[in-house]
């Protein structure tokens, strides 16, 4: 599964506005809604806080994948935000988030929703395509640089 197909220029922001947490997820989640496929913003949100009370989705080097399975979706959706400042994610090295891919499943959903994890794993594990993403100037770029690495 190729996150360029989950991802379009209304579901990226190159410059989170939030700064905590529950504010990110938040802002995610209404990028997410863009898609259509979310039923239920509270029920999602929930599922998604409920996810983060049980271990933080900050990863380490940046990147943070806030995540659940909800009734809330009717399919796979994601949205990809962008914080060059970085925000605490309580993220397992103990530095700040830069790059915040936030994915929402139906419950029933478990292989796609596992191939995007490891898709997300994969191509973060290369530091210049992180520092790529950083650095680009819009949403359109960002898809670009994610094309190219699929």
């Amino acid at each position: 599964m190729r996150l360029s197909g989950l991802l379009s220029e209304e579901t990226i922001i190159i410059s989170l506005s939030d700064k905590d947490k529950q504010s990110v997820i938040e802002e995610l989640l209404e990028l997410a809604m863009k898609t259509g496929k979310i039923t239920n913003r509270e029920t999602a949100l929930k599922a998604v806080m409920d996810r983060e009370q049980l271990m933080s989705t900050g990863l380490e080097k940046g990147v943070a994948v806030p995540h659940a399975k909800s009734s809330a979706a009717s399919e796979l959706t994601m949205s990809l935000g962008i914080s060059k400042e970085g925000i605490d994610f309580e993220s397992a090295d103990g530095k700040p988030s830069h790059l915040f891919f936030f994915i929402l499943a139906p419950e029933a959903a478990a292989g796609p929703n596992v191939q995007v994890l490891a898709q997300i794993a994969r191509l973060t594990s290369d530091p210049e395509f992180c520092q790529a993403l950083k650095s680009a100037s819009s949403p359109m770029e960002v898809l670009e640089i994610i094309r190219d690495a699929e």
